[in-house]
């Protein structure tokens, strides 16, 4: 005849459990689904009128091919979404010597860029939210995950 099973050890609850702040950029990082924003062309701040204004997060992703879901590239903040892209930004660079990698393997860059609207206009929670994202999801274009990633399109020139 078999053992019973054993019941598992009692677990120590929580008398008054603190519930998440809605505003945690940490908590909204975790909540936060990249794909649920539209894709645009990199070019968007050649529209006559950009969509988007004001304060936003931004993410840079592409959508090779071979894989089903977009690879999230970069995460970005800034105050004015409808200027941020225009003149010179490190990660055009990064895109463009991706873009040269992927082609020297036969393969394609897709690029395209998101925007988060609904963030705070003051820059310190903006940039906390922008820091909580990119802890959360690695961006390889990212400076704060350089270490991580041995990005050739990324490294300073030697």
């Amino acid at each position: 005849m078999p053992k019973p099973a054993r019941p598992s050890p009692p677990r120590q609850g929580q008398l008054f459990p603190v519930p998440s702040d809605p505003g945690d950029p940490v908590e909204l990082a975790r909540r936060f689904a990249p794909l649920s924003l539209s894709p645009q062309s990199l070019s968007f701040w050649r529209w006559p009128r950009p969509p988007q204004r004001g304060a936003a997060l931004y993410l840079v992703m592409d959508r090779p091919p071979l894989l089903s879901v977009p690879l999230l590239l970069y995460v970005g903040e800034t105050g004015r979404a409808d200027q941020r892209w225009k003149g010179d930004h490190d990660c055009k660079d990064y895109l463009a010597a991706y873009g040269e990698a992927l082609a020297r393997v036969g393969l394609e860059a897709q690029p395209s860029i998101r925007f988060w609207c609904d963030v705070p206009a003051a820059v310190a929670p903006r940039r906390a939210l922008e820091q909580a994202l990119i802890r959360r999801w690695l961006p390889p274009f990212n400076k704060e995950t350089r270490e991580r990633w041995a990005t050739p399109f990324t490294a300073d020139p030697v």
